[in-house]
């Protein structure tokens, strides 16, 4: 009984396991490329193996990138309802979006890449909506900061948001977990680049 259960248990940290090999061989090698066979051989086992686990790739990429997704809106959701300030706000979107840079790296590579052509399959209509409400968390806070006299008046804040945007989420391509600096570091230098500039000021 006591050997069942065991097993039993390690059926779902096995299945979190191989999403994390998938996850970065497909960050690695791009979804196309990418076979099941692939996978299997990187983590070390038969491709037929997988497949009592995961019926297809698609599964598996799609269970990567809904996790990550489901995470990073329980933080984001959990920032924008706290009723911050904006600039409060757009330092803590900043930050839960490097921790979960820290989480979910390979999945963050396989969204920025897969995202666009992912989403025109109806099992990935998600990612669509994903991306609109994330538009609209940024941009909204970027707005409601210049009409707070909180950010410049001249602020073109479409402008802005891909700045933000692409200078956060780009990260992923050479952070690692357990570097020489955490995700809140990394996320308090940045924002003192982009709220306060890097010359020095006149006193």
């Amino acid at each position: 009984m006591k050997k069942t259960q065991v097993a039993a248990a390690s059926v779902p940290d096995r299945r979190r396991e191989l999403l994390d090999t998938a996850a970065e061989v497909f960050a690695a090698h791009g979804y196309n490329a990418t076979t099941v066979r692939r996978i299997a051989d990187t983590a070390g086992m038969l491709a037929g193996s997988l497949y009592y686990h995961f019926d297809s790739k698609e599964s598996m990429v799609d269970e990567i990138l809904s996790t990550f997704l489901d995470e990073l809106w329980q933080g984001y959701d959990a920032v924008l309802g706290t009723g911050l300030g904006p600039r409060e706000t757009i330092e803590a979107l900043v930050t839960e979006s490097f921790r979960e840079i820290d989480r979910h790296r390979a999945a963050v590579a396989i969204y920025q890449k897969e995202s666009r052509h992912l989403a025109a399959q109806p099992r990935f209509a998600y990612l669509t909506e994903s991306q609109r409400k994330f538009e609209q968390a940024w941009l909204g806070t970027l707005q409601r900061g210049v009409a707070e006299k909180a950010f410049r008046a001249d602020l073109d804040v479409r402008l802005a948001y891909r700045f933000l945007r692409d200078t956060v989420w780009v990260a992923a391509s050479w952070y690692r977990p357990g570097g020489q600096h955490s995700p809140e570091e990394i996320a308090r230098q940045y924002l003192s680049m982009v709220l306060d500039g890097i010359a020095v000021r006149d006193t």
